[in-house]
């Protein structure tokens, strides 16, 4: 089994309670560990997993969450070229549609760079916003979820999420 680890930022609860049910669905304390990146000092954090699972909600017109922004120059320090990274994202698809999820894209983006392998693409069906940049080739780079307008389908969408990243990490 492959060691993993889930990091999220989180300002008003609801990211981290994600985390939470993602990390309950992998299997909890047994096959992830599970980490607040504002509690982080650098990026040595990283190294001892195979996979990643990095969660953070979106601000604002597309801003990455706040401890992410504080932590991302530590978090551009690791080498992420033997590792599998998935993401998940939170935001208002109603309120900021223009810029839904944005803020995991930023993620997305510099894992990439770092050359990690990205798993967990999400399909974009049964969500209502204008435009993200977080859809490429017609999916979301990661697990999408709307805590302030489909709260309701978060545990269905964390468990059908969960189900296919334990094949992709091999968990």
């Amino acid at each position: 089994m492959n060691k993993t680890a889930i990091f999220y930022g989180s300002t008003g609860g609801n990211t981290k309670e994600a985390a939470t049910l993602i990390h309950r669905e992998l299997g909890g304390e047994a096959v992830a560990d599970i980490f607040d990146v504002s509690k982080l000092k650098d990026a040595s954090v990283f190294a001892p997993y195979e996979n990643l699972v990095l969660g953070t909600s979106t601000w604002g017109d597309g801003d990455l969450q706040d401890d992410w922004y504080d932590f991302l120059k530590e978090f551009e320090k690791a080498d992420l070229g033997s590792k599998k990274v998935a993401l998940f994202g939170l935001g208002d698809q109603e309120g900021f549609g223009h810029a839904y999820l944005n803020g995991m894209k930023t993620l997305h983006d510099s894992a990439k760079k770092l050359g990690a392998t990205i798993v967990g693409a999400w399909e974009d069906e049964g969500y209502s916003y204008d435009s993200s940049e977080a859809v490429v080739n017609g999916k979301f780079v990661g697990l999408a979820l709307d805590a302030d307008n489909q709260d309701e389908l978060t545990p269905e969408r964390v468990k059908n999420w969960c189900a296919e990243l334990k094949k992709a990490l091999s968990i």
